[in-house]
């Protein structure tokens, strides 16, 4: 399976802005800057995740993107769903209906077997991506920390967090 890089741009930019004040936002352009990445495809999913309620949007001059919710509860499984939609990566198409001398559509009453695996294999990942918070991976992070990723952070914020 592959996901998008807006994928680990999302989750990247939450992480990120769980560490702003109360009253602290960040312009996408500074997000982008932060990561190194295009400001417009960044837009896209900043979008995506504010349309879910994930962040929240401070509209004008001084505005920006902060977290809509605290971060333990928000997920890896909300921002990817968040970024790639809700469909399962795997589609069966059902190409075993295909193809010369067809058989009996009571062949096909259940389900197709790779289809069913595919779909418990998505379900146990999705399983996965659940159990796991922004707060848990911010928690990772500080624990691994030696302090360079924390000065680096607190040095960005303080240039271009923009109070509201």
């Amino acid at each position: 399976m592959k996901l998008s890089e807006g994928v680990e741009q999302a989750i990247h930019c939450t992480v990120f802005l769980a560490g702003l004040s109360t009253d602290g936002v960040l312009s996408a352009a500074a997000l982008a800057e932060l990561h190194g990445v295009s400001t417009s495809y960044l837009l896209k999913h900043l979008q995506a995740l504010s349309g879910v309620g994930i962040l929240a949007t401070m509209p004008g001059p001084k505005g920006g993107y902060r977290l809509a919710k605290a971060p333990r509860e928000i997920t890896l499984l909300d921002i990817v769903l968040a970024v790639e939609g809700p469909a399962p990566a795997f589609r069966c198409a059902e190409i075993r209906q295909r193809g010369p001398n067809p058989l009996s559509r009571r062949y096909f009453n259940t389900p197709c077997q790779i289809n069913t695996a595919m779909l418990r294999a998505e379900k146990a990942y999705r399983t996965e991506l659940a159990k796991v918070s922004v707060a848990d991976i911010l928690s990772d992070l500080n624990a691994a920390d030696d302090g360079a990723l924390a000065a680096r952070g607190c040095a960005f914020l303080e240039q271009h967090e923009r109070k509201t």
